[in-house]
């Protein structure tokens, strides 16, 4: 049976599409939009010049130590250390940058990907530290320059990176053998992002908004949840809304020292309004659908006696 048109144009674009939907523990889906081969290879040869730069500032550096202190039996330990120097840079400088600046290299910072685990979390120092020592095997295999001019020695060798392209292609998260081994993947790095605004119909949330310690600063992944789960909330039933605020909030009842009974799928939507609601509307909250009820765990025995 033929296929009409647009069964084919869905077709095309699911083999085109370059983004991945990550779904977190508490059932909460991002997306992720991934780097693809031709805009990860400029981020690899910036890293490339960054480490023959480094590499031949320490060796700059160490000529000019020797030969300004005149101290020349220095020499074998100068050539010790920048063999030392060597080694460490080019096989450690992309884990030690990706471990401590969230997945990002000077490469990848400058084209504006950085690498995150498949289950979109920042990466560790172990998948890191994986990933970059099997990068000698994605760049297999390696052609003689010789080839290209007899008058260049065999020794001279560049790296084809062909096996690293099969598995890019190839491979649904656009992964390469090191990012197979370490589960890891690279994504575009959202610069800037806009989140949807959600409709808050729900009179308690603005008081409620008000007990939240003015100090509290939101971090980005938590503005993100919050604005996903607002946005899809509607979606769920009202006891799938308390097992996922529930489990998003715990911590912060503590820390707002707020009543345990608290509820909790109430509590999301007063961060949210809060965090990108409250700004704009300048009027005082109406504490009337909360009058007389403080969430604070300070206040349960006072309420209790007046009750």
């Amino acid at each position: 049976m033929p296929r009409d048109e647009n069964q084919l144009d869905a077709e095309n674009q699911r083999a085109l599409d370059t983004t991945i939907g990550v779904v977190t523990p508490e059932n909460i889906a991002f997306e992720y939009q991934l780097a693809g081969p031709f805009r990860r290879l400029p981020a690899y040869i910036i890293d490339v010049l960054v480490r023959v730069a480094v590499i031949g500032a320490i060796i700059l550096f160490l000529l000019l130590f020797i030969g300004l202190s005149g101290l020349q039996e220095l020499g074998a330990f100068a050539v010790a250390a920048g063999f030392i120097s060597y080694f460490l840079i080019s096989w450690f400088y992309g884990a030690a940058l990706e471990a401590w600046f969230n997945g990002r290299t000077v490469g990848k910072w400058a084209c504006g990907i950085r690498v995150i685990d498949v289950d979109g979390c920042p990466i560790n120092g172990k998948r890191a530290v994986l990933r970059n020592l099997l990068r000698i095997a994605d760049l297999a295999p390696v052609a003689a320059l010789s080839s290209i001019d007899e008058n260049i020695p065999p020794m001279f060798l560049i790296p084809t990176g062909m096996v690293g392209l099969i598995c890019v292609i190839s491979t649904r998260r656009m992964q390469r053998l090191g990012d197979i081994a370490s589960g890891t993947m690279v994504i575009i790095d959202e610069k800037t992002w806009q989140l949807p605004v959600a409709k808050i119909d729900d009179p308690r949330v603005a008081p409620l908004a008000t007990f939240i310690p003015g100090d509290y600063a939101i971090s980005r992944s938590m503005a993100r949840t919050l604005a996903v789960y607002a946005e899809r909330r509607h979606y769920l039933t009202p006891a799938r809304r308390r097992e996922i605020a529930r489990h998003l909030t715990l911590p912060l009842i503590d820390r707002f020292e707020f009543r345990p009974d608290i509820d909790a799928d109430l509590l999301m939507i007063a961060l949210y309004y809060k965090t990108f609601l409250a700004e704009r509307n300048a009027e005082p909250a109406d504490l009337g659908p909360l009058a007389g009820y403080s969430p604070l765990v300070r206040d349960m025995a006072a309420q209790s006696a007046g009750a």
